[in-house]
């Protein structure tokens, strides 16, 4: 299997595609400013207390107040507390850390009202994102997450993940790091560790404290409250840290400052992998050449095709998402129709599987599969759901099939689920359901052009257009496009975009800047 991944840079976004076998499995975009991202380390205020939830809600500078549940304050809140209190007394001498003193763990059972009161101070991470209309959900046990290992301050314990299996190794990378693990940290050993040698683990180490460090140091600073004391990687670096893999083909970037950065991080954790990490400098975008872009189309939205003209109905309410799977025009089998059902069964679980990842669905999801007479075919069933369920990264929990016919899926869920719009508005009518004659379109763009060239005064610009209309104005050999160029000059470059509409259109400047060009008026 080969696997790639596409990184597409824009203005006020950044997106991430994983493809396997040139299939899209995972996707992820993100605001380049994307505050109350998952790992940011904040020093907020308590704004109320909540004895009846035994949670409470903190100002981190969201639109609505965080939630900080009892059980999310850790077992060594009264450490933090404590010496979140020395640091912000002494607003020049940090308080080493080294020197910290740990006292007793929080009881399970406590209140929340017993630890903290309004107005009180307290060191927060970011665990979930705001998700609908609910605020970002915080905890105060602080982690810094490396490639190899997840820094814990104020842990005491070096824990080896379940998911190496030789106990040799397991046994290796434990006493590894206790050999040099200074006092006052815990570490959690990651998957993607083992056969790792003791410099690299050191050095991951040693960075993970500096960031530490510097977050403290930005605490002992803060006056005004809430104040982000640690802010999570680049996005690009942070979106493909947990997705990257040694064994990828290429990782594909089509900006050269975000290139650098990922360089960087491969060199940093795979110093031999640095070739992978390729600079895209094609005209036609990224996605589109990478065919990401049709995939995107075509994979997300309420109807999913998958084989044979089977289908999915993918449903959101506020409380889960509901899979309902249809064969469709599907002829029956040869077999039968309990053959025919399991036919479509076991394509619905390899399409759903797939689509979990890729829209980045979380919470609750119910399948309703079609209904199957033999228990056989039903444990069949879950067991190709349980396999290919593997490969996600998410924590997630599989039931048998009900007597029903129903499946039901719970998956981590850290932040909102991918929603693609995939119908377009008309861009002519603007939704009212009448436009102009649709043969004017391309005079509008010679206006545009006209405007841009005479009156703004740039010479060479990108015109991207749907690829149908592309192709109009390419036509011939003395073109449309051939004759704007004799007529503005030859800084006019055409290229199709599979993003846009029909009659959709979007000039950009020599050095990639947005021009926006677009009126009501139009067309």
């Amino acid at each position: 299997m080969t696997s790639e991944v596409i990184i597409d840079v824009r203005e006020k976004e950044i997106s991430i595609a994983l493809l396997e076998d040139k299939d899209l499995v995972e996707y992820q975009n993100e605001p380049r400013e994307a505050s109350f991202s998952v790992g940011n380390v904040y020093v907020a205020k308590v704004k109320k207390i909540m004895p009846g939830l035994n949670a409470s809600f903190v100002d981190v500078g969201y639109e609505k107040d965080a939630f900080l549940h009892y059980l999310d304050l850790g077992m060594q809140y009264s450490s933090y507390e404590k010496y979140l209190k020395q640091v912000e007394s002494d607003r020049r001498n940090l308080f080493p850390f080294n020197k910290a003193s740990r006292l007793p763990d929080l009881p399970k059972d406590g209140s929340i009202a017993s630890y903290l009161s309004v107005g009180h101070n307290v060191l927060v991470q970011v665990v979930k994102e705001p998700i609908s209309t609910k605020g970002p959900r915080l905890t105060c046990e602080i982690s810094f997450a490396g490639r190899y290992l997840v820094l814990m301050p104020f842990g005491d314990k070096v824990n080896v993940s379940s998911k190496i299996k030789s106990g040799e190794e397991r046994a290796r990378l434990k006493q590894l790091i206790q050999s040099f693990k200074p006092k006052n940290y815990g570490v959690i050993v990651r998957t993607v560790a083992e056969g790792v040698r003791m410099e690299e683990l050191k050095a991951e180490l040693q960075t993970l404290i500096k960031r530490w460090e510097d977050a403290l140091a930005k605490t002992q600073k803060a006056t005004k409250y809430p104040q982000l004391v640690f802010e999570e990687t680049s996005r690009a670096v942070a979106l493909l840290r947990d997705l990257f893999n040694p064994t990828y083909e290429n990782i594909y970037i089509n900006d050269e400052a975000v290139y650098e950065e990922v360089r960087q991080y491969v060199q940093q954790i795979a110093p031999e992998r640095i070739g992978i990490v390729k600079l895209y400098t094609g005209k036609v975008p990224i996605f589109d050449n990478f065919n990401v872009t049709k995939q995107l189309k075509s994979g997300f939205g309420k109807t999913v095709n998958y084989k044979h003209g089977a289908y999915l109905i993918i449903e959101h309410t506020e409380a889960m998402h509901v899979v309902d799977v249809n064969s469709g025009n599907r002829a029956r089998g040869v077999n039968g129709q309990e053959a025919n059902a399991l036919d479509v069964n076991l394509g619905a679980a390899d399409e759903l599987a797939r689509q979990l990842r890729l829209r980045d669905m979380g919470g609750i999801i119910i399948v309703d599969f079609i209904d199957m007479n033999l228990a056989e075919d039903r444990q069949l069933l879950y067991e190709r759901m349980c396999k290919n369920m593997q490969k996600d990264r998410a924590r997630h929990n599989i039931l048998p099939l009900s007597k029903f016919g129903l499946m039901q899926i719970t998956r981590q869920r850290v932040r909102p689920a991918m929603d693609i719009r995939v119908e377009e508005t008309c861009p002519t009518c603007f939704g009212e359901g009448t436009i102009k004659p649709s043969i004017l379109f391309t005079d509008v763009l010679e206006q545009k052009i006209d405007y841009l060239v005479n009156k703004v005064g740039e010479k060479r610009f990108t015109l991207y257009l749907h690829p149908f209309v592309a192709a109009y104005i390419n036509k011939g050999i003395i073109s449309m496009k051939r004759r704007w160029q004799f007529k503005y000059g030859f800084g006019i470059s055409i290229v199709p975009s599979q993003e846009l509409a029909f009659l959709e259109y979007r000039f950009h400047s020599s050095k990639g800047e947005f021009i926006d060009m677009k009126q009501d008026s139009d067309i």
